[in-house]
This record gives structure tokens, C-alpha cells and sequence, in this order.
């Protein structure tokens, strides 16, 4: 068994690209050897910035002898079948095929055997296919060649079992040689095995291992922090972009000049890591520290003074050109600001993003009154001025800081610091593992915004398709799911919907109509805007909203609404409930159960009917219940096959209750239903669980001593009755039928 070292050496390979690269390269290589019979054994890929690396251990000497069978036609078919077959299988004569039988008969078959050929030829046949079709996202040519690679490519190294595999690729001949350090180590050496291989690069100034060189980088920085009494902020992210860009990492530290640290330290922190690759650091009461991390390719004669010299200037320059943007936004108010909005463009359909925030403006002033401690006033404001940072020099530098800017300003504005913490909060969550809203009034502007962006969207029919979600529809509703449950809030869906709605088609009727014309609507219609569009659909001003259509400003815009559009977005919302609460655990046969009955609106309450179900059928009771709810239904399912369904769905008639089981069961059905609906009533559903339990005894007992089909035609009717009765009981709850086991 022999191992396979490939290294592919180019100039800098862009780190965000190093990880997907190197997993690619083992894929291809790895499905390209299977196919051809051969599998080795701990396929691994390494990536600095000027090399990309494969290991594979345990491949063969050769590849396997295969036999083939061609099965070829009967024996006895024409000549000119025959003749096709010959040719295809590469036979010279009938004689050469073998003669097989089976159940149709006997027919011709050609067998050949192919010899295993060495794996080194194969793998020069592989190796050069693989570099051509490699699939970078960006790729380059130079020279006068036709090889397209992420950079120029300089070499191949390429050894199985200690030998050089020879083959060229574009005028590149692959050998057994590599280099080290751009600087530190840049002469050629020879190498025999991996092992070789990364001693050898090690002393040339390289760590191979990405993770070695983040662990080295880490441990680095951290130490720097520590002895100037400092905290390095963690940074995954940076940390692995920062391993991709060097191959011999040397932290070292510098330092901000005081006069900048005036500067939200979010603007700073933002400056350092995205143009500088800096690591920031925190002194001992969390604030940003006047140091910064930055990590060297090579070790200097002078220790770094130079670097870090360098750096510092660089930095210096970076700071003064967000001073700059921070002194210059703070000379206009937030609000002063909102007339820059109506140049943005949210979307084609749904207006500019002045539009959306004054509809986010409205929303959250009508949402206030369902978070504990909103103001209503106050959530209007910040609700119309949580976009206006996006006009900011600041934010147009570091989109990242929108929101986060908008706070900062609000403050300098010298409004409230709940509006400021509002615009701060309300693009939140932005995934499943953010943080929601943590303020009442951010709660409120986040909904808004989430909300009328799924409204808007629905209305023109730009619903997500697939695995396409271009306007992160997927990801509001998950927000919306999110703020509702984890802040308890007791929310109608489809009244915030209807809300922002209506806020929608006002836009319309005020950029489509002349403003007399708009001032008509809102005389007659005194703003209720769905009745307008309502009258104007279902009357004879049919015609003239037809002609005010015609010189609308936005002329391709019409927006639905009728039953389906609420219907589809409780679908929709639905389904990120059903999978945020699996992901919790949550059982999907009681979601569906509870969705069955109640449309997702009162988010806490469909969890509260949902974890009231799930500890009920936890209990024996639960359990022998459910029995006979599935037994009462199949009975009930066959029946209604034969009498129509919905046959058995009137009250039973006691005068033909024949057995005391019968009258016992029908008792317990109308008190069971009597208290599982007033604790339905009052959001008691653990009571209105406890209160069906008790039908448990009463319907075994029925099933053991009653016979549903029985002779007599009435009193099999009207036992079919009570098993409806049982179902329409236990469905005060949820659809008991969704329900597995």
C-alpha cells in the first residue's frame, strides 16, 4: 500500500476560498480513483495561501483486474445482430462469445478481461484532469497558456510511494519538489512523504495545518493581551480568515492613538477587522482598548517595531476617515435625514424605504399596545427613523453598523434611549442563534419591520420558491416567530397583517393619485383604506379606480387581497413554527395536530395547546385515551364509506341507549366536553386535558361491552353517533387523528 502526496503551489490563494477548495480537491481526486476501482484511506487536504495540499494513504499498487460480461443476442438471430455485436464488444469471431442460458432461451455473451494497470499512471491521467476542471469560483489565465487557476500556478508535486508521478499540465511538469517562505525560506528542497513533506516546510517557515496555524495565532495574541493586563475579543471568524493568509504567523501589538478612542468603539472594532484583519481587545472593565493585534507573515530582524510602525500608520489614517464620517453625520438630525429615504428604493413594487418606514412607523404604534411596556408614541418615532442611518457616510463605509449607528445618532439627537436601543434592536434576530429584541420598543419596531416586509411581499406575489428566498422571507417569519414566543406576547397575526395591509394600499392611493384626488379618497373613505379598495372592486367606482390606475406612478403595481393571501401566509408561518419548535424536540405529529384545528395566529397559544398535548399523552390515561379516539375514528371512517360522511355527526338519542355503558359514556362525553371547553376558554389546557382523561374508563368500557354494528339499524346509528361524539370531544383540544402511535 502506498500514499499519495499532491501539492498544487501557486501565488496567493484568497483565504475565504482555502477551506472549499480543499475539500474539493479530495473529492475529486478521491471520486476519480473509486471509479476507477481504487480507494485509499484517510483522505485529507491542507491549505496555506500559496499551496493546497492532498494526502491519501493506503492506495494499491495497481488497480484491480476487472472482469466484463457483454450480453450479446440469441443464439440463432441474424447475422447483421450479430455482426453489431461483434463489433461492439471487440470480437473477431462468434467463436470468441460464450453461450449463456435463461429462462428465454440461450444468447450470446462476450466476456473480457481488463489487467490492472499501475495506480501511478492513473493517477497522472487523474491529476491533470482535476487541476483543469477545478471549480473555483473566480479562476485566471496568464501567459500565453490555456490553464485557468484561482492564481498562477507555479508547480505540482506529486508522489506515490516516495516516487515523483510524472505528467505535465499546461507546460507544468509535476516533480517531487516544493519551497518554503516567500521570504524567510524561498530555495527549492525535495521531499519523499507527507511526513517529509511537513518537517521540511516547518523548517522553511511554513505550519501546513490551518487549524495549527489559528491555534498558534490564538494562543499568541491571547498571551500579548494578557501581559498588558488585556482581553483578546474573540473572533472565530477573523481567526480563520486571518490563518488564511499566512503561512509563518508572528502576532504583535500595537497601538491607538487616545484621540480616536472617542469614536464609537463599533467603528472602530469594524475598521480594524474588515480592512485591517486586526484583533481588537478589551480592557478590564469590557471596553475597547487603545491596543490592537495584528499578525505578521514572517518573523523580523527588528522584533516588529517596523510592522507595528507601519500598521499604526495605516490604522491611524482608517481612524481618521471614520472621525471624519462620525463628525459629519452628527451635523444632521436622524429626521432631517428621512427626505434621503424616498431615493432608496425598497422595491420596485412596494415603494422607496421612506415608504417602508412610515408604514413601520404606523405598525408599531398599532403593535405597542400588545408588548408590556411600550409606548406608543415612541415606537411611531423610532419605528419612522429606523432607516434613516442608512444614508449615513458611516453606514454607507460599514453597511454592517445599520441599526447599530442609527442608535448612536438617536442619542446625539437627544432622543430617548429606548427609541436609540429600538433602531439599535430592530433588524434582530438575524439567524435562529441571534439574540431577540431585548427592549420592549425594539420588540415592537422589529415586528413592524418583519411584518410589513412579509405582507409586502405576499401582496405583489414574491413568496419564496424552493430553496430561493432572495428577500429573506424565511428568516423575517423565524424573527416574528421568535420575538412573539420567547417575549410572550399575545398577538393576533392576522390583525397585524390586516394592519400592515392597509398601511400597504395607503401608499399606493398617495403615490398613484393626484393629492385632490387622494384627499377625496380620504374624505369618503375616512382612511380606511381596505374599504376603499373593497368598494371600489364590488361598485360602479370600479371604472374610476381603473382610470386612476392608468396614471398611477408605479403602473405594473396591484396588490392582492382576499381570504388565500391570510390563509398563506398562516401556511408559511406555520411552517417555520413547526420547525423552529422541532428543532426544540417537539413532536410534528402534535404540531399538526393543534395546526389541524387553529391557524398559527395566537402564536403562545398554539405552543400552549401543543405542550398541554404533549404531556397528556406522556400519562396511561393519555395513552389508552388516544387508543380509543383511533378506535372510535376507524370504526366511524369505515361507516361513514357506507352512509355518507358527516351521517353520524347529530346528537345521539338517549331513549335508544340500550346498555349502561352506552348512558355512562355519554354522560362522561357531554361533562367532559362541558369542562374541556371552559377551560379551553379561559387558556387552561392542562384542566381541559384532565377534564378529557376522564372519558378513559367510560370509553374502555364502552369497547368491551358494546357492540357498535349492531343488528338493529337505529341503535348502530345511534352508537356511531357517540363515537362521534367522542371525537368531536377530544378535537375541543386538537385533531387527536395527527396523532402517531
Amino acid at each position: 500500500m502506498s500514499e499519495l502526496l499532491l501539492e498544487l503551489f501557486s501565488e496567493e490563494i484568497p483565504a475565504r476560498m482555502q477551506k472549499r477548495a480543499g475539500e474539493d480537491l479530495v473529492r475529486l481526486v478521491t471520486d476519480a480513483l473509486k471509479e476507477a476501482g481504487v480507494e485509499g484511506k484517510n483522505a485529507r487536504s491542507f491549505a496555506t495561501p500559496r499551496r493546497l495540499t492532498l494526502v491519501i494513504d493506503g492506495l494499491p499498487d495497481k488497480t484491480p483486474d476487472v472482469k466484463e460480461e457483454r450480453k450479446g443476442p440469441k443464439v440463432g438471430a441474424p447475422q447483421q445482430a450479430i455482426d453489431g455485436f461483434l463489433r461492439a464488444a471487440g470480437l473477431k469471431s462468434i467463436d470468441e462469445a460464450t453461450v449463456q442460458e435463461d429462462k428465454k432461451g440461450a444468447f450470446y455473451v462476450a466476456v473480457t478481461e481488463k489487467k490492472g494497470r499501475d495506480t501511478a499512471a492513473l493517477i497522472a491521467e487523474i491529476v491533470p484532469a482535476v487541476i483543469r476542471a477545478f471549480p473555483w469560483p473566480k479562476s485566471m489565465r496568464w501567459g500565453s497558456g490555456s490553464l485557468r487557476w484561482v492564481r498562477p500556478l507555479h508547480s505540482v508535486l506529486c508522489i506515490l510511494d516516495s516516487k515523483a508521478v510524472p505528467f505535465e499540465v499546461d507546460g507544468i511538469k509535476s516533480g517531487n519538489t516544493t519551497r518554503g517562505h516567500r521570504f524567510m525560506a524561498p530555495d527549492a528542497f525535495a521531499v519523499k512523504d507527507f511526513a517529509d513533506y511537513e518537517m521540511k516546510l516547518l523548517d522553511a517557515r511554513v505550519v501546513l495545518d490551518p487549524a495549527k496555524r489559528a491555534h498558534f495565532i490564538h494562543a499568541g495574541a491571547k498571551a500579548l493581551a494578557e501581559a498588558e493586563g488585556l482581553t483578546l475579543v474573540e473572533d472565530e471568524a477573523l481567526l480563520a480568515e486571518v490563518a488564511g493568509l499566512v503561512e509563518w504567523p508572528v502576532p504583535l501589538i500595537g497601538r491607538i492613538d487616545d484621540e480616536f478612542m472617542s469614536v464609537p468603539q463599533e467603528v472602530l472594532t469594524s475598521t480594524m477587522r474588515a480592512n485591517q484583519k486586526y484583533f481588537a481587545l478589551h480592557d478590564k472593565a469590557g471596553k475597547l482598548a487603545s491596543r490592537f493585534v495584528v499578525v505578521a507573515n514572517l518573523e523580523a530582524e527588528d522584533g516588529g517595531k517596523a510592522i507595528v510602525n507601519g500598521n499604526e500608520r495605516v490604522l491611524r489614517a482608517r481612524f481618521a476617515d471614520a472621525r471624519f464620517l462620525w463628525d459629519q453625520d452628527r451635523k444632521q438630525t436622524l429626521t432631517s435625514r428621512l427626505p434621503k429615504l424616498q431615493e432608496v428604493i425598497f422595491h420596485a413594487k412596494l415603494g422607496t424605504v421612506h415608504d417602508k418606514a412610515m408604514r413601520i412607523g404606523k405598525l408599531a404604534r398599532e403593535l405597542a399596545a400588545f408588548v408590556p411596556g411600550a409606548d406608543a408614541d415612541k415606537a411611531q418615532i423610532a419605528g419612522r427613523l429606523c432607516k434613516a442611518d442608512l444614508t449615513t457616510g458611516m453606514v454607507g463605509e460599514f453597511p454592517e453598523l445599520q441599526g447599530l449607528m442609527g442608535a448612536y445618532y438617536a442619542r446625539n439627537d437627544g432622543l430617548d434611549d429606548d427609541i436609540a436601543a429600538a433602531i439599535a434592536e430592530h433588524y434582530s434576530p438575524l439567524g435562529p442563534t441571534d439574540d431577540v429584541p431585548s427592549t420592549p420598543l425594539g420588540k415592537v419596531v422589529a415586528l413592524a419591520d418583519k411584518i410589513d416586509t412579509l405582507v409586502g411581499f405576499w401582496a405583489i406575489d414574491e413568496k419564496p420558491t424552493g430553496s430561493k428566498d432572495p428577500y429573506a422571507l424565511r428568516r423575517a417569519a423565524l424573527g416574528v416567530i421568535r420575538i412573539v414566543l420567547e417575549g410572550q406576547l399575545r398577538l393576533s397575526l392576522e390583525d397585524a397583517y390586516a394592519d400592515a395591509w392597509e398601511h400597504l394600499v395607503e401608499d399606493f392611493w398617495r403615490n398613484a393619485l393626484p393629492t385632490d384626488e387622494y384627499e377625496r379618497v380620504i374624505a369618503q373613505y375616512d382612511g380606511d383604506w381596505g374599504a376603499a379598495i373593497l368598494r371600489i372592486e364590488e361598485s360602479t367606482e370600479k371604472m374610476v379606480f381603473e382610470d386612476f390606475h392608468k396614471r398611477a406612478l408605479r403602473k405594473d403595481v396591484w396588490f392582492r387581497w382576499d381570504a388565500t393571501l391570510y390563509d398563506d401566509l398562516h401556511d408559511f408561518v406555520g411552517d417555520r413554527l413547526k420547525i423552529h419548535l422541532r428543532d426544540k424536540s417537539v413532536r410534528h405529529d402534535l404540531l399538526d395536530a393543534v395546526f389541524e384545528l387553529r391557524a398559527p395566529d395566537d402564536l403562545v397559544l398554539i405552543v400552549k395547546r401543543v405542550e398541554a398535548l404533549s404531556d397528556f399523552l406522556g400519562t396511561e390515561d393519555g395513552k389508552n385515551l388516544l387508543a380509543g379516539y383511533k378506535r372510535a375514528t376507524n370504526i366511524l371512517r369505515i361507516e361513514e364509506k357506507k352512509d355518507g360522511e358527516g351521517a353520524f355527526d347529530a346528537a345521539p338519542d338517549a331513549k335508544r341507549f340500550a346498555q349502561d355503558e352506552e348512558k355512562s359514556l355519554a354522560a362522561a362525553i357531554a361533562a367532559a366536553t362541558k369542562d374541556a371547553k371552559a377551560a379551553v376558554a379561559r387558556e387552561d389546557f392542562a384542566a381541559a386535558m384532565s377534564a378529557l382523561a376522564k372519558l378513559r374508563a367510560p370509553v374502555d368500557a364502552f369497547f368491551e361491552h358494546v357492540t357498535v354494528n349492531a343488528d338493529d339499524a337505529a341503535i348502530r346509528a345511534n352508537r356511531l353517533k357517540l363515537l362521534a361524539q367522542i371525537r368531536a370531544a377530544l378535537h375541543e383540544v386538537a385533531d387527536f387523528s395527527k396523532v402517531e402511535g
